[in-house]
């Protein structure tokens, strides 16, 4: 039995009637429910007393340092069987952490531990590290993210990861690091036993400076599946050294978020390279970056290829125009295994839309979610796109927010979502301004056919 609950205040008859419940729950998510350091009383008595609660998630409650003190000597007790432990957002200090180490040290069952958004600071999580280097904790999952860190948090990071070969995923994002401390984590890195399989550092202040260090841990550990260095300005000249890494044969990279990277189109040719030989590669988020319709094409060309096996291209924002659809229709035409397309805010127009549509009816075409919100769409194009509605029963989510599609547009959507054909689940209209008739026609739909989610 699980317990789900999110954005509801609790009143004490609430409280006391849910408290009967979570004593037989193996999962309890509780977030955002303005839960404070009182209600952690009883829920470390739920800790204590209910064996098989596994997963809890506490996230964006004012829960404070106390709060933690009292979850934790449920934690703490013998009986507690709790894996995986959500506390973001919570109002935490570096006077947590010495608790929160005590559970590290102690509790082998814990295997996930996410901490992020909270003013631990470097201080705090050099305390959490002593924890970490406990034989007894068998950590799995840490997410340090919004953290308050500095670049002098590494060495003790680096000293954890060398004695702690179980750990697999460490977020350490939206914490001012900078290239030398980045620099020195990798080398931790290589060096270590642990087999890191997810490793994300967006908006660390990172720049070229640290790429050649992150492409040895591409080419290093082969266990690396997942890595995010989004939002640092790392130019094509440093993407162009992590592709040193990606393709080295070790590597066997599956996600991989370039997200605001500052890449022009002069990083395309040597993302092609990766695109089209690392046959481990699913996703990839290019979103925010400069690569224009030269870039986009040259991508393109290397998504043809038969050894490309990428599921999702997120595309958002790139500069995009018309000029580039022929191509990605062309992709979708050959391309068996993409299944997500974000290409939203470019300015693709009607005429680029048409032009894809033609790839996404094709046979060979499997897209499951399509994004083009902010497109310059009108509702000229809208037949087509509902045509694709009801051809296309693998599309489930269609995203066409703060487009000027109007009533004669969104009633051409609605006429296909009503087709028995259509499998849509999600309709995404934000920002669309329609008149009340077709705002009464949207929910009969929603009515008639629940399980499709009309967002607007």
């Amino acid at each position: 039995m699980d317990l789900d609950i999110q954005c509801e205040e609790m009143d004490p008859s609430r409280w006391a009637e849910l408290l009967s419940t979570m004593k037989s729950c193996k999962s309890i998510r509780l977030d955002d429910c303005n839960l404070s350091s009182s209600n952690c009383k009883d829920l470390s008595s739920i800790i204590n007393t209910n064996p098989s609660l596994t997963e809890l998630k506490l996230n964006n409650n004012e829960l404070g340092d106390a709060g933690i003190e009292y979850l934790c000597k449920g934690l703490l007790t013998p009986s507690c069987s709790l894996q995986k432990l959500w506390l973001q957002n919570c109002n935490l200090t570096s006077a947590s952490c010495e608790t929160l180490r005590s559970v590290l040290s102690a509790q082998p069952s814990l295997t996930e531990l996410h901490v992020g958004d909270n003013k631990l600071g470097t201080a705090g999580v050099k305390v959490l590290c002593q924890g970490l280097m406990n034989p007894n904790c068998k950590l799995q999952k840490l997410q340090l993210e919004y953290c308050e860190l500095t670049a002098d948090i590494v060495e003790a990071l680096n000293a954890a990861l060398q004695t702690k070969p179980t750990l697999k995923e460490l977020s350490l994002s939206n914490n001012t690091l900078g290239d030398t401390a980045v620099k020195q984590l990798c080398r931790g890195l290589v060096e270590a036993s642990c087999n890191l399989e997810l490793l994300h550092l967006e908006n660390c202040g990172i720049t070229s400076d640290s790429c050649r260090d992150i492409s040895a841990v591409l080419s290093n550990k082969s266990s690396l599946i997942d890595l995010s260095v989004g939002d640092n300005k790392i130019g094509d000249s440093g993407l162009a050294l992590l592709c040193q890494g990606l393709l080295h044969p070790n590597c066997r990279i599956q996600k991989l978020w370039l997200w605001d990277c500052d890449l022009t189109s002069a990083s395309c040719k040597d993302l092609s390279r990766v695109l089209s030989t690392k046959e481990t590669l699913l996703e990839v988020s290019l979103i925010d970056n400069n690569l224009r319709d030269s870039g986009m094409e040259m991508l393109c060309q290397a998504l043809k290829d038969p050894k490309a096996n990428l599921q999702e291209l997120w595309v958002r924002e790139c500069g995009l125009t018309t000029a580039c659809c022929k191509a990605v229709s062309s992709v979708l035409s050959v391309n068996k295994h993409l299944k997500v397309l974000h290409i939203g805010e470019n300015k693709l127009g009607d005429a680029g839309v048409e032009l894809l549509c033609e790839g996404l009816l094709h046979p060979n075409c499997n897209i499951h979610s399509l994004w083009l919100g902010n497109c310059d769409l009108t509702a000229a194009c809208c037949a087509t796109l509902a045509t694709l509605m009801v051809a296309k029963p693998c599309l489930t989510e269609l995203d066409l927010s703060y487009n000027t599609l109007e009533d004669e547009g969104v009633r051409k959507l609605c006429e296909a979502v009503r087709n028995p054909n259509c499998k849509l689940q999600q309709l995404i209209l934000y920002d669309i301004f329609w008149s009340s008739e077709v705002d009464d026609e949207l929910r009969a739909l929603e009515e008639s056919k629940p399980e499709v989610k009309i967002i607007s």
